[in-house]
């Protein structure tokens, strides 16, 4: 029960590895917020926790919208009366056009960027002063290995993500003297049950990577080290990559 007494925050919380996050962490003993744009898969996580006798609310929040945020926040606050741990988990990733650079719109890219670099920006900007008063915290931020294979074709993705990289080093910087710990989580390829992905051009280079340990990743590989940024165990790291992906990268 690593996380007993803690209240966390999970966004993007209604499937795939954001639901993983949300259940391992209510089995450790946290009160679990999901923090969903889709209200059906928000409350199903939050049922699936509660059935299993842990504490979950779901409260529908578009990570985009400023004034979502702030109502997912005192949502939390009312419930549970703190906040320990943000999981900036939301993502755009689901059926994502692979482009070349001069073939992607105007529009895709605001809006992959919107989702996974604002979203994740709003969401610590809404629960750092909590955190500050508390004089803790816990922030994880979870970027791709997109960034360190250089996948091509993704460009708007993986610029979005290794923006997550690089505000999770600067705000290490500068909530470290709070007590607020800011890690990045870098999960690979994952068999999350997330619909199709990516559609790669006919013709476009492939990247192949060989992981060292040969299978596909599951969410039950990757909680783990979400639980332990989370915890106490991890009270000194700060501003570091966490990567989970069997070998494919070393970083």
């Amino acid at each position: 029960m690593r996380l007993a007494e803690r209240v966390a925050i999970v966004t993007g919380a209604g499937r795939g590895l954001g639901r993983a996050y949300a259940i391992a962490f209510a089995a450790e003993g946290a009160a679990v917020v999901v923090a969903e744009i889709d209200e059906v898969a928000g409350r199903a996580t939050a049922d699936l926790i509660t059935a299993g006798g842990g504490r979950s609310l779901a409260i529908t929040t578009d990570v985009v919208s400023v004034g979502s945020v702030d109502e997912m926040v005192a949502g939390t606050l009312e419930a549970f009366g703190r906040i320990d741990v943000l999981v900036n988990n939301a993502a755009i990733y689901d059926g994502i056009r692979c482009a070349p650079v001069e073939a992607l719109t105007v529009e895709e890219w605001d809006r992959v960027l919107a989702v996974n670099v604002r979203g994740a920006w709003n969401g610590v900007r809404a629960v750092v002063p909590t955190m500050k008063r508390q004089g803790s915290g816990k922030i994880v931020n979870v970027a791709s290995g997109t960034v360190l294979g250089g996948t091509p074709y993704m460009l708007h993705y993986v610029a979005s993500k290794g923006a997550i990289v690089a505000m999770s080093r600067a705000l290490a910087r500068e909530l470290g003297p709070y007590g607020i710990t800011v890690n990045t989580l870098v999960p690979g390829l994952t068999d999350s049950g997330a619909r199709k992905v990516w559609d790669v051009p006919d013709g476009a280079p492939q990247v192949r990577s060989t992981p060292s340990l040969e299978r596909r990743l599951t969410p039950d590989d990757i909680v783990g080290a979400a639980v332990f940024l989370a915890s106490t165990d991890s009270d000194m790291m700060t501003g570091q990559l966490l990567v989970i992906n069997g070998g494919t990268t070393f970083v």
